[in-house]
């Protein structure tokens, strides 16, 4: 439930990741969104990590660069989602981000000798074949956006194998959480004073985006998908977060009057079938061999 309801507020994060550009540069806003979340998560990491301590749960260097790594995934997938979302809509971001329930279980091959279920592969193809009606049944008319947006998938992908394997052996998901926040901020802000030019009007214009990608995109769905991953798979994981697809489409309809074609709608209901048949065929089929063997 924890990565259902993260997976909707994502959906719904969206529309203001791109309405909040019209006032900051993408950058500027990921490393405002991230200080906002940083802010609010430090108390709650901190006292997580106090209680920890106590019950003698390690943590050193070790698993400071591990959380490290994860939040520097998070960054590049943040980056990459928000320059995309400059020259393509609300719905075909969301729909190529869950991509990265895809990308999971191959990263979890390529990184630890993880072999998922046989029906990847042809969910894989699945997806390949939704991305090609989504841009309209020519791959020339993808745009740069596009190819960003699918880079994004790739590291969300990426962050949530990381998070799989770390989470459970540093027992603090908060702390998890904040560092990854406050290195995305770091990293973004960097790129601001290199790239972008940034004014207190520019911030108030865009305050209700970043307040609201901040507190709860960020802050409550991030810390969600971390505390959640305790408990599941990465492909198992990935599927339920999935679903902000679905929400992106919705309130890009609802908020910015956003269309796509019939072509494009069937590319949405390939692109969705394949992250529902990575996690929904091989379970089915466990089922049946359970009640073979009974």
């Amino acid at each position: 439930m924890l990565l259902l309801l993260a997976g909707a507020i994502w959906g719904m994060s969206f529309v203001e990741q791109k309405v909040g550009m019209e006032h900051v540069g993408p950058f500027a806003f990921i490393a405002l969104r991230f200080l906002v979340a940083s802010i609010i998560l430090l108390p709650f990491a901190f006292q997580e990590s106090y209680f920890s301590t106590r019950e003698k749960a390690p943590f050193g260097v070790k698993q400071l660069l591990q959380f490290c790594s994860i939040g520097l995934c998070l960054f590049l997938g943040m980056a990459s989602q928000q320059v995309g979302l400059l020259t393509i809509s609300v719905t075909n971001s969301g729909f190529l981000t869950g991509l990265y329930v895809v990308f999971t279980p191959l990263l979890s091959i390529a990184l630890f000798k993880q072999w998922p279920h046989v029906v990847v592969w042809p969910a894989a193809l699945l997806a390949l074949c939704g991305i090609f009606l989504l841009s309209g049944g020519d791959f020339t008319q993808l745009t740069l956006g596009d190819g960003l947006t699918i880079f994004s998938a790739v590291c969300w992908a990426m962050q949530v194998v990381l998070i799989a394997r770390f989470v459970v052996q540093s027992n603090r998901p908060l702390l998890l959480s904040f560092v990854q926040f406050a290195l995305t901020s770091v990293l973004a802000f960097v790129l601001v004073l290199a790239f972008e030019q940034l004014s207190w009007d520019m911030i108030m214009g865009a305050s209700r985006s970043i307040l609201f990608t901040g507190i709860f995109a960020t802050g409550i769905a991030f810390s969600f998908q971390v505390i959640a991953q305790r408990h599941t798979t990465a492909p198992q994981a990935a599927i339920f977060l999935s679903s902000e697809a679905l929400f992106a489409a919705l309130f890009g309809a609802l908020r910015l009057d956003e269309r796509v074609g019939l072509i494009g709608l069937l590319g949405c209901a390939l692109i969705f079938t394949a992250m529902l048949v990575v996690e929904v065929v091989p379970e089915l089929l466990k089922q049946r061999q359970r009640s073979l063997e009974q």
